[in-house]
């Protein structure tokens, strides 16, 4: 089963141990990561940054656009307002067919705001327990949501790099 999972910090040498503790998960076979980002939003600023590990990725990697499209809904789309509602659905409704529904998408918002920063990790084949473990006594704030066997092939459909 794919995770997506993500791993929101009040600082961002949180962050930078996630990564690397996700890292060494992954090479005791205890956890793949199939694709990753990372959001950097400092309270001073008004949006986040956002980008692609490429170096942590495994074998299946999702493109840019995958993470262009959540990041947006997340983060530029309420800026919008209504004069852009329908496409908004149309949008949220994709991600809904791949098991990114729209109460993961408001939790999400409402996590990741100025002064947070966030890991975003797509992973397959976790042994739970040992993640659990290996985040034992962390400040952190975990939010995921399983995708179905159909809902990852349909991602992937739509969103893996070639």
């Amino acid at each position: 089963m794919t995770t997506l999972s993500v791993w929101k910090f009040d600082d961002p040498a949180g962050a930078r141990v996630a990564i690397g503790t996700l890292e060494d998960l992954q090479r005791r076979d205890l956890i793949e990561i199939d694709d990753a980002a990372v959001v950097t939003w400092p309270a001073d600023k008004k949006r986040p940054k956002t980008k692609q590990l490429h170096d942590l990725t495994g074998r299946a990697a999702l493109s840019g656009s995958f993470w262009g499209l959540l990041f947006g809904l997340l983060f530029f789309v309420p800026l919008f307002g209504v004069a852009v509602g329908a496409a908004i659905g149309a949008l949220s409704g994709s991600l809904a067919d791949v098991g990114i529904d729209d109460d993961f998408i408001a939790s999400l918002r409402s996590e990741v705001q100025p002064g947070t920063w966030a890991l975003f990790v797509m992973t397959s084949d976790a042994v739970p327990d040992k993640v659990r473990d290996a985040f034992a006594g962390r400040q952190v704030t975990l939010l995921h949501t399983d995708l179905s066997p159909d809902e990852e092939a349909r991602l992937r459909e739509y969103f893996e790099e070639d």
